[in-house]
C-alpha cells in the first residue's frame, strides 16, 4: 500500500508521523514519550491504527509488543515535509525559501557551503538548457 499526501493528516497525525520518522522504527510507549505534550497511551495507539488504517503506518509484531514504522522512506517524507514548508509558507517557490534562509543567516556562510550552493544553482541552470534531457 502507497503513502498518501500529508495533506490529509491532522496536527496530531502529522505530530506523530514526524515522532515516527526522527526514530525509525517505534512502539506506542516511545512515540507517546516523544510527543511533546501529555497524551495518554490509548490515544497514542488509536492515532497510530488511524494512520496504519490510512496507509501510513505498518507494524510488526516483537516482544508482544507492536512496532511501527512509516510506509514512506525516510527521503520521500523529507521531500514532502519540505514540500509542504514551501508550499505553505513561501508559495511554493524554492528561491524564495533559500533567500530567507541565506539572509537569516547573516552572511555566515562557510565557504564550503556557498561553494555547494553555487554547484546546485550550476547544475540546475544545466537542467533547464534547451536539449538537455537530464534530471
Amino acid at each position: 500500500m502507497s503513502a498518501k499526501p500529508t495533506d490529509d493528516l491532522s496536527r496530531r497525525e502529522r505530530q506523530i508521523m514526524d515522532v515516527i520518522h526522527s526514530g525509525g522504527e517505534l512502539s506506542a510507549a516511545a512515540v507517546r514519550t516523544a510527543l511533546t505534550d501529555e497524551l495518554s497511551d490509548s490515544a497514542v495507539r488509536t492515532f497510530l491504527r488511524i494512520l496504519e488504517q490510512k496507509g501510513k503506518l505498518q507494524h510488526r509484531e516483537e516482544n508482544g509488543r507492536y512496532i511501527y514504522r512509516s510506509v514512506e522512506s525516510p527521503v520521500r517524507a523529507r521531500k514532502t515535509a519540505l514540500r509542504r514548508v514551501l508550499d505553505t509558507f513561501f508559495g511554493g517557490s524554492l528561491a524564495s525559501a533559500a533567500q530567507t534562509l541565506v539572509d537569516s543567516e547573516g552572511g555566515k556562510l562557510s565557504a564550503e557551503e556557498i561553494t555547494r550552493l553555487e554547484a546546485l544553482v550550476r547544475k540546475a541552470k544545466q537542467r533547464q538548457q534547451p536539449g538537455n534531457s537530464k534530471p
